[in-house]
């Protein structure tokens, strides 16, 4: 995720690259999950931080049973 100015992005550089839309990168950094800074009125990420946040989103396998119980709970009732 490199661009032209560097080690910062905006957050509209920031978005894009993570696929989010604005709101849901300003709720990331209002709730302290994604570091910004603000210069003035202009916002800016370190691109080693949004880099350091993909990886501290991956998940694990095993982790999202619960988004698919059917499935789960499908290969149990066959069982009985």
């Amino acid at each position: 995720m490199a661009n032209a100015d560097g080690d910062w992005l905006s957050t509209k550089e920031a978005a894009a690259a993570l696929g989010l839309t604005p709101r849901t990168l300003y709720r990331l950094i209002d709730e302290g999950q994604l570091p910004a800074y603000r210069f003035g009125r202009v916002i800016r990420l370190k691109q080693t931080e949004v880099d350091a946040f993909v990886e501290t989103s991956r998940i694990e396998p095993g982790t999202l049973e619960h988004l698919y119980p059917e499935a789960v709970g499908s290969d149990q009732s066959a069982d009985a």
